[in-house]
């Protein structure tokens, strides 16, 4: 099956303009290739195939792409293609500040126009670290050539003291143990030290293994690709397999824009949801949606919320993590498991379609991949809410909340910035009880900048002396996707731009109601308008550079936090070759 229903011919790759012109500037380009010690039979007539790479040697997640650039470059060989590395941006998600949110949009230009500018027929896209992923994707859909995905893969587990650890997620719960006093500073080291055992991304459902499992369901990577730990042997196989695949796509034109409908995001939102997937998708998938030209919102993602059950295991809403879920059959056994609600004609990069992909799939460990019919939450895991105080929609986490929290109301205690917060959460003489709401703001888009993962607000130390171990928390940040709690994330508009979260104040009652899908303070009209006319816009944090053009034309959380001028429209022509 191709892209145009016709295989290409050598003279049709776009290629071909760079090398199979006669002409100086063919010269120029075929010396120069030369000159790198190739002949001509090994890339005339020949699809030239971009490799995407985004290792760096501070990018753990991605530490073993030195090695598996060459895999893929072996298939690519193998199929009769010929491979050109292109490294980008690389965004390791724990040592870029303030945020790689701040960068996802540069990743997704710098894709788009490495391919645009390059003498490329195809793409293979390597990434995995969390905003990695929505990035590549972003600038592949909108320069629109043959594209194929390959997931960095999940690290193994992690093990302390007889105890099987999850990155983020028990990062998290013996950070606050440490704080309460039950652990030592000793066992946290022991912690640190067997947290993370091997190269690749979270394994837990956090937002890299999140994104990778929606690129697949999107049909944008091999079947099963996303689920194969990053040191399994599989994995170096599959990097050779999808080198081999993208010399055919080439040839087929097989694109993003074949691929990618709105009936694909459906079934990428509906495997996120079974997943108990992480509340940073909403803003990516709203993301690549728009670029592909399909109007996604919000209220998408809660109607099939409230369709689809939690059948993934999977920390941080349920018990296991990704390597088990390879053994248990991973996404290809999730998808068959939700498969009567999926469109299983959506067209994915293998040429087929999603139903094909997935034929034949069992789930082997019921414990981990559970029936639809027995599941670990009864809906999607994620709501979005809507009210007074955020209407233009925020997310929430029920599956990963107490529920004693899913209906709340609580005074506010309010925080301008994460350094006050930072520095006040720990005092003993804080005024906080456990139902006080903790609300953070100028966390966002613009206030932040870059809406960092400040969304899991520290319980108050004075707290979790008492046992309290999750309170109600509002901002308009995100949080991690390995993160838990009821985190009310995504405030929209957000505070910094005058969103209603900007006039809350200490003390004012905050009422949440999962059910009703509501979020409101309990603050007279009249009051809210004094508060409104006495309000004034914090100073841009950047005044020049890439953060002055994000201040400028960075959209909200619930239009996906791209760039007003890199959505959906006319394509951008093709370089002159002169």
């Amino acid at each position: 099956m191709s892209g145009q229903g016709t295989r290409r011919r050598p003279e049709d790759l776009r290629s071909h303009r760079w090398f199979g012109v006669e002409g100086l500037r063919t010269f120029g380009h075929q010396s120069r290739i030369k000159q790198m010690g190739y002949a001509r039979d090994d890339y005339m007539g020949k699809p030239l195939v971009a490799v995407v790479n985004t290792w760096s040697d501070i990018n753990p997640c991605h530490y073993h792409f030195k090695q598996r650039v060459e895999e893929v470059k072996r298939g690519i060989w193998q199929a009769g293609g010929f491979p050109v590395e292109l490294p980008a941006m690389s965004l390791a998600e724990n040592f870029v500040k303030p945020t790689t949110m701040l960068y996802r949009n540069f990743l997704a230009m710098e894709v788009e126009e490495l391919l645009r500018s390059h003498p490329v027929d195809a793409a293979v896209l390597m990434g995995g670290c969390d905003k990695t992923t929505p990035a590549l994707l972003m600038g592949a859909i909108s320069m629109d050539l043959p594209a194929i995905f390959l997931p960095a893969g999940p690290m193994l587990r992690g093990n302390w003291a007889g105890e099987v650890l999850g990155s983020g997620s028990d990062a998290w719960k013996y950070w606050d143990e440490l704080r309460a006093g039950t652990i030592s500073e000793a066992d946290w080291h022991d912690i640190e030290d067997g947290i993370a055992r091997s190269f690749g991304h979270c394994m837990t459902m956090g937002t890299a293994a999140t994104m990778t499992a929606v690129a697949e369901a999107m049909g944008m990577t091999l079947s099963g690709a996303s689920s194969i730990p990053a040191a399994d042997s599989n994995h170096p196989r599959m990097a050779t397999a999808v080198g081999r695949r993208i010399v055919e796509m080439a040839w087929e034109d097989l694109r993003p824009s074949h691929i990618l409908t709105a009936a694909s995001f459906d079934n990428a939102i509906r495997c996120l949801m079974a997943l108990g997937g992480s509340t940073n998708a909403i803003i990516h998938v709203i993301a690549m949606a728009r670029r592909a030209g399909v109007d996604l919102d919000l209220d998408r993602f809660d109607t099939i919320a409230r369709q689809v059950p939690v059948v993934a295991n999977l920390r941080p809403a349920g018990e296991y993590l990704m390597e088990d879920f390879y053994y248990a059959g991973g996404l290809r056994a999730l998808l068959a498991e939700i498969a009567d609600g999926l469109d299983l004609d959506c067209r994915t990069v293998s040429g087929a379609t999603l139903g094909g992909d997935i034929d034949g799939a069992r789930t082997f460990k019921p414990e981990v991949i559970r029936a639809t019919d027995d599941p670990i939450y009864g809906e999607g895991s994620l709501a979005v809410l809507r009210g007074n105080l955020a209407p233009d929609g925020c997310v929430m986490k029920p599956a990963a909340a107490e529920a004693r929290l899913h209906r709340h109301a609580g005074p506010a205690l309010v925080f301008d910035d994460y350094a006050t917060l930072k520095a006040n959460i720990d005092r003993d003489d804080l005024e906080v009880t456990p139902d006080t709401v903790l609300v953070l703001r100028n966390a966002g888009p613009q206030g932040a900048p870059g809406m960092p993962e400040w969304g899991m607000l520290p319980i108050p130390k004075k707290l979790l002396r008492a046992g309290v171990r999750d309170m109600l928390r509002v901002s308009d940040s995100r949080m991690s996707g390995t993160s838990y709690g009821a985190c009310v994330l995504h405030v929209a508009p957000e505070a910094a731009i005058g969103g209603p979260l900007a006039l809350v104040r200490t003390g004012d009652v905050i009422r949440v109601d999962v059910a009703a899908r509501s979020l409101d303070m309990e603050v007279a009209a009249d009051e809210l308008a004094r508060r409104r006319q006495a309000w004034r816009a914090p100073p841009p944090p950047y005044g020049r550079g890439y953060g002055a053009m994000f201040a400028r034309h960075i959209q909200q959380a619930n239009d996906g936090c791209d760039f007003d001028f890199l959505l959906a429209g006319d394509a951008t022509p093709e370089p002159a070759i002169f």
